[in-house]
């Protein structure tokens, strides 16, 4: 049997930290610089992500995070990342980060942008996916209409959003984003889900971003949009960002089984 083609290794950005800012007390914000951004050259997706190589004592890991505001001609870039003080990888790097700090981007990838035509939008997630519902609101025509849904772990934890006078926005608060929480409760639906499903679902074609949590998502949201609501597949951007209990290794491989199980049930 002849194997499948290798997949071509994606390009390595080296970049340097420039300024740290902290935005809330679950968010840090680090501007970056590069001598080469040519790897964002054409990048339109609004959740356009990079991995990021982190050395750990067990060797490098990579952690998967939003790339924003890529300019190519000043070669820099901006990454907001979730902090939970000494819990994880990524985030107690990006806590102590000081200018002069490099770290490799391996990237980008990405697959949704909001589609002008459409005739409202929705984006939804938990703090996560705020960088990227962020940048979906700025590529935005003035006159969109449509909801967004931000779930956040509480009262300060709010950030300004730039969204068209017609897209509602709502915070959800006391919303738990900790890897290591417990799971919902069995009978209870996630406050994230609970919340789109009480949006009033609004007339014409919907272009939908929702990510996040993966219970939240993947079995609260997308079973409404896409059975209930009977949204066309490709007009929803929704998967998982990360699953609570899990590294982001575990969170591939859950990521894997789930989609050889729903392959086989098709």
């Amino acid at each position: 049997m002849t194997p499948p083609p290798a997949r071509p290794a994606k390009p390595e950005t080296p970049l340097v930290v420039t300024a740290a800012e902290r935005l809330t007390p679950g968010m840090v914000r680090l501007r970056f610089r590069s001598d080469d951004l040519g790897a964002f050259d054409g990048s339109v997706f609004t959740d356009r992500y990079v991995k990021l190589a982190f050395e750990t004592p067990d060797g490098p890991v990579l952690r998967t995070y939003t790339a924003l505001e890529p300019d190519l001609e000043r070669g820099t870039l901006t990454i907001d990342f979730v902090v939970h003080g000494t819990e994880g990888v990524a985030g107690p790097w990006a806590a102590q980060a000081q200018p002069g700090d490099t770290i490799v981007a391996r990237g980008p990838g990405g697959a949704y942008a909001p589609d002008p035509a459409a005739d409202w939008h929705l984006l939804a997630g938990d703090e996560s996916a705020l960088p990227a519902i962020r940048a979906a609101l700025a590529a935005l025509p003035a006159q969109a209409v449509g909801h967004v849904v931000v779930e956040i772990a509480g009262v300060g934890h709010e950030q300004p959003l730039d969204a068209p006078a017609g897209v509602e926005v709502t915070w959800l608060q006391g919303g738990t984003t900790t890897h290591q929480a417990a799971e919902d409760a069995y009978g209870h639906e996630p406050a994230l889900a609970a919340a789109v499903r009480a949006l009033p679902w609004r007339a014409g074609r919907v272009h939908a971003f929702v990510h996040g949590e993966a219970q939240a998502v993947m079995h609260g949201i997308r079973p409404y949009l896409l059975k209930e609501r009977g949204v066309p597949r490709e007009d929803v951007s929704i998967s998982g960002y990360w699953r609570r209990g899990r590294t982001e290794e575990g969170f591939r491989a859950w990521k894997r089984d789930l989609a050889a199980a729903e392959t086989t049930a098709s």
